[in-house]
C-alpha cells in the first residue's frame, strides 16, 4: 500500500512513474552492441551514429552485405521502434533483431532511429527527432555518413515503424509533404506502417467486443489507451488531437506513392488503422497503391515476438 501511495502513472506493461519523478519502464528488453561482423547477424553488419549532438539523438544503421557487394544502389528504409512513445529503443534485443531481420530479407539499407522518449520528452519530441533522422539520411549521401554515401538510393527512401512508431512515421511524411516535396532531398517513396498507433473519440470496441478474447487480456485495452495520449503528451493533447486522430484532408495531401498497412485482427487500434486507407486510396499520388494486410487471430505487436504467425489477408 505504500509502495502504491507513491506511484503517480501506471500503464502495464508499459511504464509506471512515481511522485518523486522516477520513471520505471516496465516494457524493455536488454541492450545489443553494434558489430560490423556479418557473421554476428545474418550477414548483416551494423553501427551506430550520432544524428543530432544537440538533442542527443542517435541511430543503429543495418546493412546486408550480400545485397550490399552487388554494387547497386539499395532503398533506405528509415525505422521508428514502438513502444507507446516512451518504451523500448532502437538498440534493445527485440527491435535489433527485426532490424536484421528486415535488412536481411529486403536488402535495404536500414536506419533504426533511438528517438527521445516521453515523459521526459513529451511529444513532439519524438516526431521532431524522426525529422532530423530523415533530414539527415537525406542530406548524407552528399556529406557525412559513409555507409549512406556508398550504397543508398536517396530516392528509394521508405518510412517504416510499428505502433507508436508508424504514427512517427505518418507524421514524419505529413511534414515532408508539407515542407520537402519535389525538393529531391526529402522525398519520401513509400509508408510502412504496422499496427499503427491511432485512436480518437468513437474509436473504442464495439459491446460484442471485449478486452479479453479467449481468456487471454488485450495487449492494449481500451481503457489504457484513452489515456495514453494525454499522459504522452504531458497533459497538453486528448484524444481528439490531429496528430493521433489525423482528419481526412490531412492524409490527402501525403505525397508519397505506395503504402502498406498492417493491422491485426485482434488488436484493440484494428478498426483505426483499416480507417486510414480509404482516404489514402482516395489521394491521387499514391490512389491504387496502398495495401492492407490483416493478420488474423493476432493481438498487436504480434510480430515482434511470434517467429510464424496465422495467415494473412490482402485488400
Amino acid at each position: 500500500m505504500e509502495t502504491d501511495s507513491l506511484i503517480a502513472d501506471d500503464f502495464p506493461p508499459f511504464i509506471r512513474t512515481y511522485k518523486d519523478g522516477r520513471v520505471e519502464r516496465l516494457l524493455s528488453s536488454s541492450f545489443v552492441p553494434a558489430s560490423e561482423d556479418p557473421a554476428a547477424g545474418r550477414g548483416v553488419a551494423t553501427r551506430d551514429v550520432v544524428i543530432h549532438r544537440g538533442t542527443g539523438v542517435s541511430a543503429r544503421l543495418f546493412l546486408a552485405l550480400r545485397a550490399a557487394a552487388k554494387g547497386k544502389r539499395l532503398p533506405l528504409i528509415i525505422y521508428f521502434h514502438g513502444g507507446a512513445f516512451c518504451t523500448e529503443s532502437a538498440f534493445c534485443r527485440t527491435y535489433h533483431r527485426y532490424a536484421t531481420s528486415l535488412a536481411a530479407s529486403s536488402g535495404a539499407l536500414v536506419v533504426s532511429v533511438e528517438y527521445r522518449l516521453a515523459p521526459e520528452h513529451p511529444i513532439p519530441a519524438a516526431y521532431e527527432d524522426a525529422w532530423d533522422a530523415l533530414r539527415w539520411a537525406s542530406v548524407a549521401p552528399f556529406s557525412s555518413d559513409p555507409w549512406i554515401a556508398a550504397h543508398a538510393a536517396p530516392r528509394r527512401t521508405f518510412l517504416a515503424g510499428d505502433s507508436a512508431g508508424a504514427n512517427i512515421v505518418y507524421r514524419t511524411a505529413v511534414r515532408a509533404a508539407r515542407e520537402g516535396a519535389g525538393s529531391g532531398v526529402l522525398d519520401v517513396l513509400g509508408l510502412i506502417m504496422v499496427q499503427p498507433y491511432f485512436w480518437g473519440p468513437g474509436w473504442q470496441p464495439s459491446d460484442s467486443e471485449t478486452v479479453c478474447r479467449d481468456g487471454v487480456a488485450a495487449v492494449l485495452p481500451a481503457v489504457l489507451v484513452d489515456k495514453f495520449w494525454p499522459f504522452v503528451t504531458r497533459s497538453q493533447a486528448g484524444n481528439d488531437d490531429h496528430r493521433l486522430n489525423p482528419p481526412r484532408e490531412e492524409m490527402a495531401s501525403l505525397r508519397c506513392r505506395r503504402v502498406l498497412v498492417a493491422v491485426a485482427e485482434k488488436d484493440t487500434l484494428v478498426h483505426r488503422g483499416r480507417a486510414i486507407v480509404a482516404p489514402m486510396r482516395d489521394n491521387p499520388w499514391i490512389a491504387g497503391n496502398v495495401t492492407l494486410v490483416e493478420s488474423e487471430d493476432e493481438d498487436h505487436g504480434f510480430h515482434l515476438y511470434s517467429r510464424c504467425g496465422r495467415p494473412a489477408r490482402d485488400s
